[in-house]
């Protein structure tokens, strides 16, 4: 149990879903509803539904939004690499150190009002799988900012 926390809280710390960055991928700014499900070590959670608000800058630049930021403890991790390919943005983040994590990203905006995608997570200490999460998520814009 205690490496399903350390898990969720290494998953939430690096994965910040905040803003929106390539020039011809971009999404409308405004209310976003934001629903995720996320099975971890095996075990399915209840879908989780949050709210963001998206400012004009953050929905121009959806690689810096949509990318993966890094917080880990005893560990150091190498710049992301990160790919705009049409509609798509895919990054990968390796951590090492402590807790070694490897972190994939995969976000389709198939319209400006709205996205799915995929987060999945291994964290390895000393050399063995403790933590192994796998994020689906769907973004739609619900209006305007509140």
């Amino acid at each position: 149990m205690q490496m399903n926390k350390l898990g969720m809280t290494l998953l939430c710390s690096l994965v910040l879903i905040v803003s929106a960055g390539a020039s011809e991928l971009a999404i409308e700014p405004g209310q976003w509803k934001v629903t995720s499900t996320t099975v971890m070590n095996g075990a399915t959670s209840p879908p989780g539904v949050k709210a963001r608000c998206l400012t004009p800058e953050q929905a121009g630049d959806v690689a810096k939004t949509f990318g993966p930021v890094s917080g880990t403890v005893n560990s150091t991790c190498e710049p992301a690499e990160s790919e705009v390919a049409g509609r798509t943005l895919k990054w990968h983040l390796q951590c090492r150190g402590q807790l070694d994590l490897d972190v994939l990203g995969s976000f389709n905006f198939d319209s400006p009002s709205h996205y799915t995608a995929t987060v999945i997570s291994k964290g390895r200490m000393a050399g063995q799988l403790i933590s192994d999460v796998k994020t689906e998520i769907e973004g739609e814009r619900v209006g305007e900012c509140q």
